[in-house]
This record gives structure tokens, sequence and C-alpha cells, in this order.
């Protein structure tokens, strides 16, 4: 046997990224050997993946038990404590590797000998690790290839760059490694583009592919075949093996290559087992092979773009006729994805550097289309050092749009409208728009759009442009008339950006219903149609729409979809939105873990990228949980510099909708003036609006400012308008008003009707939190209510309904200026009914009313989390 000793502390544990189960696995090995007891585990793994740094890791982390590592056949030591490496065990004689595995399933768990060996996994698969424990090291997931990628550049990387090697590496770190070493200082700073195909992976693709090596020749010619089919397939797709064959391929190939675990046939389509095995293939073969395999697919691909891609492979060098073909046969009808390969190889034939940026602006259009951000960015990298381009400014801030400082988008979608002809222009000015819009900067918004030419081949679009410039402009009549009209052409549009504007459209001028509506089609347009690029956007408007319309459990399923969509494409601006939609959701249902990890996240989304709307509907979103948790004081303190004017005012488009919260926050935690001054502004609003929900909530908001005489006349009003609109959740939280001020009235017997009312509607709409509210509510006044936690017999039976409440707030540890607030009482009425509570359960002090609550519950009492959580 050779072997290789390492002395204890002679080994220092690599870094390793995104293996926490493999390192559980080494570290329960090791674990039994300092136990005195052994065991087998073998590692397999694709090359490349980290087997070798894994068993570095298992030296080091076994000391100070001495550890070999074997290089050569031999019996396994039986003494120990010890531990055995053997490292690419499947590099040994075939029967020098079955005596290895046979001695290793004879080895005694007993024995303190850990043995740790490494495979690839087309040994794992072939079964001959029967019986020994086997782990399987997947890629790294993109987060652990960051983590590594950051470690390695040290941080000094352009991000494109990053992003473009990690995608290339395809989770392997030895690949993401060699990538790195072949490239120079300028190179992966962005300063000049990078090459392709990338340099450095040729050892590790070798190593992918060296298994296929002993197939036959005509499994081999297959394979050749079948990656280089897939230059012009679409990611994942395989190859048609009807091409293959029609290229000369032998049917009776396919087993082999099947039997080695290359590749998967299904459907009659050809799928490489791992899309590194595909490019080995490919890549591996010599020049020679590889330009006739791409000649003789082109000549019986019936597709003329899919023939075009494949002479582009085999080309030597830059033709211009060939180009110009693949650029022709691009603009015909076709998936963006497959539109931007064919642009991206007619780009790389373009000798003229002009046409060559316009080819790869227009490629890098099509990969952003198809919800392929990292593919227009590094496409867009190529175009370096060219002059400046409408197009590449235009891509670049649409993608910033998505994913970005929506500041740095506007800038560049504003330089792309000056440089581009008339009809690209107004697209890039409307994206500038857009971009304004999320930054909350209304005047940008009217520049952008008012720079906008007259659309006369787009009435929808020219209604839009109109009314939302006069809208605000503060000419809200004539705008809104306008935006009628872009409403009046929904039932003949079907294309998604159009649907998108006119559900804008109806949200502006107050019709929920047909906001909702349009917002639906754009969504089945994006589904059946695409781009891609348009899903999570669709799915955020649907959900906001369906927010505003009160359906907050359908809001929250597609904004839940919406959210993966939009990290899935790469598009973090809109996953931010969509946060702050899902934290409205949950202050709505009360579930406020939810609400807050939400809204934290849509705020640490909306800071660095400048998004005003999603931040301000975070805001509200947790002031909203506030109300619902009985602590107006933090609501008002969060929502009143959004609805007052200053810098910190919140956005234009979503201010007046939080005015209702704030009003019944302020007047119920006593800040009366600032409730009079909002109501007068949302007063304005109602009457320029045509949301049919506010006449209702500008009438609750009267009736809390109202004097005695004329609050409950008031509430009615407002229940009258709730009656002639939809929203159940807002029509009960009025209903939950009006009965507490009935009964804070001493008008018990008529509150119980409204708190019945407000609690059968929050239970409607799935409002835990609002519903106990109303269930308490309800209590106080009398009543009681099946299902409310602690209404059965408990130590707090024999107290009356208010009693109880004061109780259960002073046992959670709030004080008596606190429990005055929450319940909107005097700070007097409390203390009064404290010391009625004491007498009646017998306890002399708040800690030991917490912990006779306590037990009764089975909870912690408040000592003992004071204990626990110092």
């Amino acid at each position: 046997m050779t072997l290789s000793t390492t002395e204890p502390g002679a080994l220092r544990a690599p870094e390793l990224h995104g293996r926490r189960e493999e390192i559980t696995a080494v570290e329960a090995l090791v674990g039994r050997l300092r136990a005195g007891r052994g065991g087998v585990l073998a590692l397999a793994a694709q090359p490349g993946l980290g087997r070798t740094a894994l068993l570095r890791y298992a030296r080091a982390a076994c000391a100070p038990i001495p550890a070999v590592q074997v290089t050569a056949p031999a019996p396994l030591p039986r003494e120990g404590p010890l531990l055995v490496c053997v490292d690419d065990a499947h590099t040994w004689h075939p029967a020098a590797r079955s005596a290895l595995l046979a001695d290793l399933r004879r080895l005694s768990a007993e024995a303190p000998v850990a043995v740790l060996l490494t495979v690839t996994e087309h040994h794992a698969r072939s079964g001959e690790l029967h019986g020994i424990p086997t782990l399987r090291l997947g890629p790294l997931d993109e987060r652990a290839a960051c983590a590594l990628f950051e470690r390695l550049t040290d941080g000094r990387a352009d991000p494109v760059v990053g992003a473009w090697l990690i995608r290339e590496a395809a989770g392997n770190p030895r690949l993401l490694c060699a990538f790195l070493a072949a490239l120079t200082p300028d190179q992966l700073t962005g300063r000049t583009p990078l090459p392709d195909p990338l340099p450095g992976g040729e050892a590790v693709l070798h190593d992918h592919a060296s298994h296929l090596d002993a197939l036959p020749d005509a499994t081999r010619t297959l394979l050749l075949l079948a990656a280089a089919a897939g230059e012009h397939e679409p990611d994942g797709a395989g190859a048609d093996l009807a091409l293959l064959l029609r290229a000369g391929g032998d049917p009776a190939a396919l087993a082999p290559a099947e039997a080695a675990g290359a590749v998967a046939g299904a459907g009659g389509r050809v799928h490489f087992t791992h899309p590194l095995l595909r490019r080995a293939v490919l890549h591996g073969a010599p020049l020679a092979r590889r330009r006739a395999a791409h000649t003789r697919l082109a000549t019986v691909c019936r597709d003329r773009l899919s023939r075009l891609v494949q002479l582009a492979c085999a080309a030597g060098d830059h033709d211009a006729r060939l180009a110009a073909a693949l650029a022709d046969a691009a603009a015909t009808p076709r998936a963006p994805a497959e539109r931007s390969a064919a642009l991206a190889r007619a780009a790389a034939l373009t000798a003229d550097p002009a046409l060559r940026t316009d080819r790869l602006a227009a490629a890098a259009e099509a990969a952003r289309r198809a919800g392929d951000p990292v593919r227009a960015r590094a496409l867009l990298a190529r175009a370096t050092g060219a002059p400046a381009h409408g197009g590449v400014h235009q891509v670049r801030g649409l993608l910033a749009l998505a994913d970005g400082p929506v500041a740095d988008a506007r800038e560049d979608l504003l330089a792309a409208a000056a440089l581009l002809p008339p009809e690209p222009a107004r697209h890039a000015l409307i994206g500038a728009a857009e971009a304004a819009w999320a930054m909350g900067d209304a005047a940008a918004y009217r520049e952008a759009m008012t720079r906008v030419p007259v659309c006369a081949d787009d009435p929808c679009l020219e209604a839009y442009r109109a009314g939302m410039c006069a809208v605000l402009a503060g000419r809200v009549t004539e705008g809104h008339a306008l935006l009628r009209r872009c409403l009046d052409t929904l039932p003949t549009t079907c294309e998604p950006a159009g649907l998108l504007r006119t559900a804008a459209a109806a949200l502006v001028v107050g019709e929920v219903e047909t906001a909702c509506g349009a917002g639906a089609r754009a969504l089945a347009a994006v589904r059946a149609h695409g781009p891609e690029v348009l899903l999570p956007r669709a799915l955020e408007h649907l959900a906001y729409g369906e927010l505003r319309a009160g359906r907050h459990t359908t809001a929250r399923a597609h904004a839940v979809e919406g959210l993966r969509a939009a990290h899935r494409i790469g598009q973090p601006n809109v996953a931010a939105c969509l946060h702050a939609v899902l934290a409205l959701a949950a202050s709505v249902e009360g579930d406020t873990e939810a609400c807050t990890a939400h809204a934290a996240a849509a705020a640490d989304g909306a800071g660095p990228h400048g998004l005003h709307q999603a931040a301000t509907l975070a805001v509200w979103a947790v002031a909203r949980a506030d109300l619902a948790a009985g602590r107006p004081g933090d609501a008002a303190a969060r929502l009143a510099p959004l609805v007052a004017p200053g810098p910190r005012r919140g956005h234009f488009a979503v201010r007046m909708l939080a005015i209702p919260c704030f009003v019944e926050a302020a007047v119920r935690s006593g800040r009366t003036a600032e409730a009079h001054s909002a109501t007068a502004e949302f007063t304005r609003w109602t009457e320029a609006t045509a949301d049919r929900l506010a006449p209702a909530q500008l009438a609750r908001c009267r009736a809390l400012l109202a004097p005695p005489q004329q609050t409950a006349a008031a509430y009615e009003m407002a229940l009258a308008h709730h009656d002639r609109t939809p929203g159940e959740f807002e029509r009960a939280r009025t209903q939950l008003l009006f009965g507490q001020w009935l009964r804070r009235r001493r008008r018990t017997r008529e509150a119980r009707g409204p708190l019945r009312d407000a609690l059968v509607g929050f239970e409607r709409c799935g409002a835990r939190a609002w519903a106990d509210r109303s269930r308490g509510e309800l209590r106080a006044a009398g009543e009681a209510v099946a299902g409310e936690p602690g209404a059965g017999p408990g130590p707090l039976a024999s107290l009356t309904p208010q009693q109880q409440r004061i109780a259960r707030h002073v046992a959670e540890g709030a004080t008596n200026r606190e429990v005055a607030v929450r319940l909107s009482v005097s700070h007097r009425t409390v203390d009064h009914h404290l010391r009625n509570v004491f007498a009646a359960l017998g306890v002399r002090s708040r800690v030991e009313l917490s912990r006779l609550l306590a037990d009764d519950r089975g909870l912690p009492d408040r000592d003992e989390e004071i204990a626990a959580h110092p």
C-alpha cells in the first residue's frame, strides 16, 4: 500500500460553499471514529464538484486522529483510530477497485477505522458501490456559486462578468476557478469583452467526457451530432432523434450511450444527462470533426433558421452573407430565445462594428424578452467600446428597470430615446416614464410622457398617454375622460402590454373591477403567448388590483406565483413590489410575522434601487398590522410622514389610499389635528376619483372626527355607501369602529349588531387579527362569542368582559397607559378595573397575574421569558 500520512494539525480545513449536507455526513463519520467505531462513506460526483476538497476537509476535521491517503491498491488497515481516504478510486484498475470495494463491505463497524472514498458519478450509477453508503454531490446552487466567486475575486470583478461566468460554470467550482485563471484583469473587470467560448475549462470538460472514449465510434458520432444539434435548440429541449438519424446517425448507437449514462432518450428526443457533458462532447472533438457535424446537420435541417445556425457554427470567420441571412430569418415570428441565439450568431459573423453592435443589441433585447437578463447583459458587454448606441441604452435601461436603480434606468432610456428612430424612441420614453413612476417622481413621469409623440396608430396608447399627463398636471376631470377612452378599447385589446396599461388606467380612475379583468386577461395572454419577461409584472398588476378590490386571498396567491417568477427570471425590483403586496395581504389576514417579513424584504429591495412605491406600500402594510394589533400610536407614527407634505411624503399614487388608515390611527392616538388635515385632503381626492370605495372611507373618517351628537349618523352614512360597493374588509372595519363607539357610549345593546356584522365580515375575508378584535369588543359588550380564546372556564371567568381584556393586556406586559390606548378608555378607567381584577383573583402584582394566566394557558410567564431572552 502507498500511504500519505497527515500529521495532526498539519492540514487546515478548506472553505467550502453550499456543502452543508455533505459536511454534516463527513462530520458524522468522523464522530463515529471519535467514539471508537468505524464506518464507510463514498462520495460520488461529476468531475470538478469538490470530491477532493471534501476529503481534505475530513482529514483536517478528524485531528488529532491520524489520517492516511491511500494512493495504490493494498489491504486496508484494521487498527486505529484511523481515517483512511481513497481519492478517485475510479482510476484504479477494475480488479483492484473490486478488491477494495469487497474489503470495504467486510470492514467491521466495530473496528476504529473510517474510510472515505470518492468516485465519479458515472461509476456510482454503474452499481459498483452496491451496499456501500453513498452520498452524491450536486452542482453548487446560485447562492453558493456567488459566494465562491466573491471569495475568489475579492469583489473586484464586474457583476455582469460574474453572472455570466457563474452561469457558464453550471455550479462546477473547479470550472469556475479555471475560467477565472484564464481571464485577464481587463476581461474580469469588464473593460474588454469576454472571449467566446470562454477559455480555461478544457481540462474539466475533458474529464467529464473521458469515460465516453471507450464507446463505439458510431455511438461517439451520434453523441457529437446530438451535441451539435443542441446549438439550435432551446436549452433543455434536447436533440431531435429523427434529425440525428437523417444526418447519418446509427439508431443502434443510442443504446450504448444510454447505458454509459451520457444521454437519455424520451419522446423522440435525445437529452444529455448534464449540460456540461454536451459542451464537453462538442468542444472536445477536433475542429474538423465538429465542423463536419454542423455541416451534416445543416444539410438535413428542414427549418431555415436552424439550418443557418448550423452553417454559422461550421463557419470559420466573418461571413457577411450568412450573417445577413441569419438576421433576416430571425426577423420572422420566433420565440425570443431562438431569435436571440440567431442574432448573436449573426453578430459573431459580422465584421462591420456598427452593424455588429446593432445585432448584439437586438440579440440582447430578445434575450431580455425571453426572461434571460444574464445573457442579455453578457451580449451587451460584447458591444463594449462602440459609440453611443440607442439600442444598447434601451436594453440596458429596461434591464435596470427590473433589476437595478430605477433612476439609472430612466437616464438610460431617455438617452436611448434621443438616439433611436421614432417608433423605438416612443417605447423608450414609456419605459422612462415607468421608471419615474417607480421612483415616485410625478414631474419626471409627466415629462417623459409629454415627450412621447402622438400615437395616432394606437388609440389606446394615445388615450393613456394624454390622460396620465392630464391627471398629473392637475386636470383630473379631463384626464379621467381620456383614460376612460383607454378602457373603451378593452374588448378589442389582446396585446399584453396594452392590457396592462388598460389595467393601470382603470386603477387611476377608480374602476377596480375593470382593472382586475384587464389584469387577468393580460396574465392569460402572457401565459399563452409570452413574452416571458412580462409574467412577473402581469402577476403583480393583477395581485395589486385584487387587493384594491378586497380579494386578499387571490391577491396573495397571484403575488406568491409572481414572486417565484420574478426570482426565476431575475427581476428583483418586481419581487420587491410583490413582497409589498404580500405584506398588505398579511396585514389584512392578521399574520403579523408574515407582514413584517414581507415588508422588510420589500424595503430591502426598494431602498438601494429607489423603489418609492414599493417602500410606501410596505410602510402602509406594517401600519395596518399595528392597527389590527391595537397599536394605533405606532400606526400613526409610521403613516404620518407618508400622508403629510414634505420630503418624506409617500408615493403619489399610494398616499391617498393610506389616509383612511392614518385618520383612524391618528384619532385613536390623540393626533386629531393631523387627522382633520388628512381628511380634508382625502375629501378633495374623493370628489375627483371614481373609486367606489372612497365615499364610504371618507364618511368613516368624518365619523371618527364628528362630535358625539353627529357620530352615529356619520357611521350610518358610511355603511350606506358600503352597501353600494364591494369590499368586505373595509365594510367590516367601519362596522367595528361603529360598534366600538356605541359600546364606549354605554349603548352596548346597540353595539352588538355592528360588532357581530364586523366579526362575520372579517371571518369571511380571513382577517384573523381583526376578527379577534371584533370578538373582544363583543365580549366587552356582554355577548359570549363562540371560538374566542379564553371564552371557556378559567381564572378570568368571574371577571366582567372589560376586566378580562385589561387583565390579558397587562399579563402580556402592557403598561396601564398602553392598555388605555388599545382599548380607547382613560388611564383612570384602567387603574380602577385593574384594582378590581387583583382583588377578584387574589393576586398582588402584575407578575402574579402574568403567572396565573400563563399557568392557565400552558405558557411561560413573564419572568421566565425575560430570563430566557434577557
